[in-house]
């Protein structure tokens, strides 16, 4: 565990659970020094499965500089026409009623639609076949909630090879959240002036009346409906 995602474990799961950086928890192992051993012999000491059951790739490690890699065929297809909009649907994710929405929203994205996501939120649909569009993956895995800086500057870079504004490009934000890292998010988002986000599945508790008001205003900032409805505004704000 490396950041402050880590709640009490069992007393069964203690010896199968280390801490590094600035997390910690009471009897549980902290790594030093980036020392693994103690972790690798854990892992050896593990019985694994009796047997082997469906195996699944999932591609990751899509961060600003490998997209930025291939940017000229990301904008040749758009500028064909072979990509329409971009989705970024990810965030915090949680077992409360109400998140399959950014599954269902993920399952609408069209077949000229290419998904970024990042943040748990991903593990919603990152198992799902999307396909490729002319060798671009159509989900693209830019990492965790940490990595929104790669989000926001392949946002930039589009914008810059447009010659356009971020708010002007076809792109849409669905923003799952839960906890203060995603608030952050958030509030450097709307720092940036980027407008139309949705963001559920419920709205945090900060955002009261008053605020939300002020915010959907000035930012057009929405809460989450029905997974079809939305995605034909999306499309038609496009």
């Amino acid at each position: 565990m490396t950041s402050n995602c880590i709640i009490e474990p069992e007393d069964s799961s203690r010896n199968r659970i280390f801490t590094h950086g600035p997390v910690g928890w009471p009897g549980v192992p902290h790594i030093e020094d980036a020392d693994y051993t103690a972790v690798i012999a854990a892992t050896n000491a593990q019985p694994g499965f009796v047997e082997d059951g469906p195996t699944k790739e999932i591609t990751t490690g899509f961060a600003r500089n490998t997209v930025m890699g291939v940017a000229d065929k990301v904008v040749g297809a758009v500028k064909s026409g072979d990509i329409n909009h971009f989705f970024v649907i990810g965030g915090c994710d949680g077992a409360k009623p109400g998140r399959n929405y950014f599954t269902e929203v993920a399952e609408e994205v069209p077949d000229d639609g290419v998904i970024l996501t990042l943040g748990c939120a991903k593990y919603r649909f990152n198992d799902q076949e999307f396909g490729d569009i002319g060798g671009v993956p159509r989900l693209l895995d830019l990492g965790q909630c940490n990595d929104s800086y790669s989000a926001i500057q392949i946002a930039v870079a589009l914008a810059d090879a447009f010659d356009c504004g971020v708010n002007d490009l076809p792109l849409s934000l669905v923003i799952s959240w839960l906890e203060q890292k995603a608030v952050a998010v958030l509030l450097t988002l709307l720092h940036l002036g980027n407008r139309d986000i949705r963001l559920g599945p419920d709205l945090p508790a900060f955002v009261s009346p008053a605020a939300l008001e002020i915010l959907s205003e000035k930012f057009n900032l929405m809460g989450v409906g029905d997974a079809k409805e939305d995605m034909q505004q999306m499309l038609k704000a496009s």
